[in-house]
């Protein structure tokens, strides 16, 4: 890959063209509190990327969030991007967008149209799933076709370190990729995590995608991978494991679930702060807990982590903080796979793709 290209002076360094703004006071006060509020949160994530670049593939390497995120990367960071899409269309939206950036000479493409590898691409995917159903002219089509599978065998090739996909289509059909290409070697999803950044602070919640209706033993996962991938930033978890019921009131079954999971976190002598079941409100609100609960080993501070029973609630908690509480989101974060894949939703932005990519830079040892 050739040297990188530094600013142009078309874009900021936030890989923001600088296009004409209506009002361009406004937008300054909302680029300023957007970056000013993740930086602080963001930065040991930062800085841990950056004592060991690492190889990251996008599958939507034609999308303009993806162009931005990539420049901004080139500018500011040491991860090597890898884009996956056709060469033309790549150099035509950059243009179009105002990045500097060039395909094959600020960063590698990967051509799913005509890539000198594709014989051994198709082969190494047509020998992960030969007996799953897989022939070589599915695998064939496959690796002409499908970009997150196409970046999912990079990594499994190592080629790439970490893959990133989402950026258009179902969550859980980017997850069925992944899966069946990387869960190996003990690897397996484990739930989605988002960072939801608010003036009071920053606030987890899981899981949003992987687990519709998960087992006790699979909400103790989550509940243990959250704790690891909180202390990522910096910060001590305190992990409120939130249900209908509260601290065994109800009968329900996701009351049951919670406190069977309880049980596992208590048994396996969990090295964290946690208590549950309850209600999101007693989670977020100290002095409700203490009215309910006085022992609560969440004492006098409110949760930073909610754990919910199902992805219906926990989806739903994690839009309206987002959409209407005005949350900023980092993520989401897939658990469970050793940073090989984190799979974001059709609403990020380019800012939002730059610190998923902080994350998918930083190796696992680095947290952990």
């Amino acid at each position: 890959m050739a040297g990188r290209r530094r600013s142009s002076g078309r874009t900021t360094s936030s890989g923001v063209a600088t296009r004409p703004i209506a009002d361009l006071a406004d937008y300054r006060r909302k680029l300023e509190r957007h970056v000013f509020r993740s930086g602080d949160l963001m930065r040991p994530v930062f800085e841990a990327a950056r004592k060991s670049p690492q190889r990251v593939a996008y599958a939507e390497g034609e999308d303009e969030r993806v162009l931005r995120a990539a420049n901004a990367i080139l500018e500011e960071g040491d991860d090597v991007p890898i884009l996956i899409g056709r060469p033309e269309v790549i150099a035509r939206r950059a243009e179009r967008a105002g990045l500097p950036i060039r395909p094959e000479v600020d960063f590698e493409i990967v051509n799913p149209e005509s890539d000198a590898r594709y014989r051994d691409y198709w082969e190494t995917y047509h020998g992960l799933m030969a007996r799953r159903g897989v022939t070589p002219d599915i695998a064939r089509a496959i690796m002409r076709t499908n970009t997150t599978a196409i970046g999912g065998i990079m990594v499994h090739r190592g080629e790439a370190d970490s893959l990133i996909c989402g950026c258009f289509g179902q969550y859980s059909w980017h997850l069925k990729y992944v899966r069946e290409i990387l869960a190996r070697g003990g690897l397996h999803p484990v739930g989605a995590l988002s960072m939801l950044i608010q003036d009071q602070g920053a606030l987890f919640v899981a899981d949003t995608q992987v687990h519709h209706d998960p087992t006790p033993e699979e909400v103790y996962e989550t509940v243990v991978g959250c704790a690891r991938h909180v202390r990522r930033f910096g910060l001590t978890p305190r992990i409120a494991l939130c249900s209908h019921s509260q601290f065994g009131n109800l009968d329900t079954p996701s009351g049951r679930k919670m406190r069977d999971a309880m049980d596992l976190l208590a048994s396996r002598e969990a090295d964290f702060i946690y208590d549950g079941e309850m209600h999101v409100d007693a989670a977020l609100d100290p002095a409700v807990r203490a009215r309910l609960l006085p022992s609560s080993r969440l004492g006098d501070e409110a949760a930073n982590v909610l754990v919910f029973a199902g992805t219906d609630a926990a989806s739903a908690v994690h839009n309206v903080l987002k959409t209407r509480a005005g949350g900023l989101e980092v993520g989401p974060i897939l658990m469970g796979m050793g940073n090989k894949a984190h799979i974001v939703t059709p609403s990020i932005t380019a800012r939002g793709l730059l610190n998923i990519s902080a994350l998918a830079g930083t190796p696992v040892a680095h947290y952990g």
